[in-house]
């Protein structure tokens, strides 16, 4: 790993919080850059969120199409939720995997990555895995999730990113990084 250079790093005065409830919390932080100009800096803070990326022996991966209304577009997504307090994020992803649509993982998941989709001012950190095998043990949950789960060929996915019609960063990163190391020939995700 790379040595970061000190001298670019921002020096955090103060912070306060101007908004807070269970699922986002928005600071004002009083920041210097390197150019010792100094202003206040919005961060919001999210939780951490576990996905899973469920594929098939047909190379097809789960999805929920869905509705989101805070950019008022249906599309297709991972599942994922929310992670617990105390909660390993692979065991979220397969919790929530079986909730939203009646499908189990099976083994243990290959961790794909972890990564923030917006770190200049979001907090909001993303783990992914991945499982090869899933059974079906039911029918999810909570059927406000999805208007439709749907096993979609892997190959058809770069398509639907590239059409805008997979949602979020934390199906687009995933499935990217799946396809980038497939088709690399890589053997191993871990």
């Amino acid at each position: 790993m790379i040595e970061p250079p000190e001298h670019l790093r921002w020096t955090v005065h103060n912070e306060r919080t101007v908004y807070d409830n269970k699922w986002v919390k928005l600071n004002l932080v009083d920041v210097e850059p390197p150019d010792g100009s100094r202003f206040e800096h919005h961060v919001v803070k999210l939780h951490h969120v576990a996905v899973a990326l469920l594929l098939n022996e047909r190379e097809e991966v789960l999805t929920l199409w869905r509705y989101r209304f805070a950019i008022d577009e249906w599309g297709y997504e991972l599942i994922g939720g929310l992670v617990e307090e105390g909660e390993d994020p692979a065991s979220t992803a397969a919790r929530e995997a079986e909730e939203e649509t009646g499908w189990r993982p099976i083994g243990e998941p290959e961790h794909i990555a972890t990564f923030q989709p917006l770190p200049g001012m979001v907090d909001a950190p993303v783990n992914a895995y991945i499982w090869r095998d899933a059974e079906k043990v039911g029918e999810p949950t909570d059927a406000e999730e999805a208007a439709r789960i749907e096993w979609i060929p892997i190959d058809r996915m770069l398509e639907l990113i590239k059409r805008g019609e997979v949602l979020g960063s934390g199906a687009i990163v995933p499935l990217l990084f799946y396809l980038a190391s497939r088709n690399a020939g890589s053997a191993d995700l871990g």
